[in-house]
């Protein structure tokens, strides 16, 4: 595996990588690529396992705040209001992520993407568990909510470095004709996290009110002690990039590089805005259609709370179909081009999505959460080829990470924005699917401004270079 080109420096033909094939950089990292089949297997297993566990512990919150921390965190307040504020705090975690791809960012371009992982894993599965240790409202007043607050912040700040560096890791360690493909590996978390967490609180759910609301809930957030052993054990048996392993090289030679988060708002904060719009609809579209749609459905149509998580795991299922033929297809076609295909898909099928939600009859629930779902998956499958191809190794780690966890800022706030349109429109679910359309818009129009950019950055087409290649064989 090959570094990648410096924006000032055109790719050749017949490379992709930034230094020349002579360089100390290139020949360090060539001597380092070519992981044996086995070494990447277990690289892909450690980057899904430990975003599995991230994410099941990011969504195991959202579901509970949709259905048990308005009532027992905020009793005081009204339900709706109450409902307003658990979704604040669920939002407080979205702030917290480019603090922690800041952090983790620098650790990751400095001291390595491996180092930076094993930390991030490790505090999302204490943080995640300390939560189902956490008393309510009624047992320690007014410090119940603010130590949730603490607690969602924290994980906010572990997964702002974990996506970026769970995709650096397995993109640079493997072929760049497959980026597709490998990329959608660790995206595979998003939908088994989201089956592991509604899975859990599917099957607490179904405990009477009574003990749910006591300690039942409290069962899926502890299990994430044990999933985290797991995580752990898998992280710490990959090896390093190749790419940060011939950045050392590099470093030890000439120095150490500037400031890489610095490096890359000064140089790169074009690609940084791109790649914002670009994942926006993975990760905004997402939660509208799993944390928003769960009050909706449950508060505004009445719908059994079981419902409403049997068809986020519909969904969810669906998700990983989609992420992997997604994925093969961003490998002939381009990933830019298949994200840019999915934006208008979600813009098609917002409409439909919440129309068959509205019928609060089951099947035709289930039918548009999946749906949804379904059509925002396909530019999530690739979106990590997109954005961490714009960027230079040297501050790529800092720029994926900001890049992203902006945009899960901006969709942090998307289930409160939803909620407050749902108040204004009288409780008309077309505010919500207006609002997925401008969401799905903007990932459309940024991964078609990232095209250029990949193009200049990668040099090479990769429905191109399918072509070449099936003409060789």
């Amino acid at each position: 595996m090959s570094t990648s080109p410096s924006p000032a420096t055109p790719p050749s033909p017949s490379s992709s990588s930034s230094p020349s094939p002579s360089s100390p950089t290139a020949q360090s990292a060539t001597a380092s690529a070519a992981p044996g089949t086995a070494d990447i297997r277990r690289l892909l297993s450690a980057a899904f396992i430990g975003t599995a566990l991230e994410w099941y512990d990011y969504f195991l919150y959202g579901t509970a705040a949709a259905l048990v921390f308005n009532r027992l965190f905020f009793p005081e307040l009204d339900p709706a209001v109450g409902t307003i504020a658990a979704f604040i705090t669920f939002a407080v975690g979205f702030v917290a992520r480019p603090i922690g791809a800041a952090v983790f960012g620098h650790v990751g371009d400095r001291y390595g993407r491996r180092t930076a992982l094993i930390v991030t894993v490790v505090l999302m599965g204490l943080t995640t568990g300390c939560i189902g240790l956490l008393p309510g409202y009624g047992t320690i007043g007014i410090w119940a909510p603010a130590l949730l607050a603490a607690l969602r912040f924290l994980q906010g700040v572990s997964v702002g470095g974990e996506w970026s560096g769970a995709m650096l890791l397995t993109l640079e360690h493997t072929p760049k004709e497959k980026h597709g493909s490998y990329s959608a590996v660790p995206q595979l978390g998003s939908p088994v996290g989201t089956l592991l967490s509604s899975g859990a609180f599917a099957a607490v759910g179904a405990l009477p009110d009574d003990a749910f609301y006591s300690w039942g809930w409290r069962i899926p957030f502890l299990f994430a002690f044990v999933l985290l052993f797991v995580a752990l054990y898998m992280r710490l048996r990959i090896e390093e990039s190749p790419v940060f392993q011939a950045m050392m090289a590099d470093s030890e030679k000439n120095g150490p590089p500037p400031a890489p988060l610095i490096e890359a708002f000064r140089r790169t904060w074009g690609r940084i805005l791109i790649g914002i719009a670009a994942a926006f609809l993975g990760i905004g579209g997402f939660f509208l259609l799993t944390t928003f749609i769960i009050s909706y459905g449950t508060g505004q149509l009445g719908v059994d709370k079981s419902v409403m998580l049997n068809a986020t795991l519909v969904g969810a299922v669906v998700e990983i179909g989609v992420l992997v033929v997604g994925g093969r297809i961003a490998n002939r076609a381009g990933p830019w081009k298949v994200c840019v295909v999915g934006g208008v898909v979600s813009v098609l099928a917002a409409f439909p999505a919440f129309w068959l939600v509205d019928t609060g009859e089951t099947p035709l629930v289930v039918l548009g959460v999946a749906l949804g779902i379904g059509a925002i998956s396909i530019p999530y499958a690739p979106i990590g080829a997109v954005v961490s191809g714009m960027f230079p190794e040297n501050f790529r780690y800092s720029a994926v990470a900001m890049s992203y966890n902006l945009a899960g800022v901006l969709s942090g706030f998307v289930p409160l924005v939803a909620a407050s349109l749902l108040g204004l429109s009288g409780g008309a679910s077309w505010s919500a699917a207006l609002l997925l359309i401008f969401i799905a818009a903007c990932t459309a129009v940024g991964s078609y401004l990232a095209g250029p950019q990949l193009a200049r950055r990668l040099g090479h087409d990769p429905s191109k270079q399918h072509e070449t290649s099936k003409a060789i064989a």
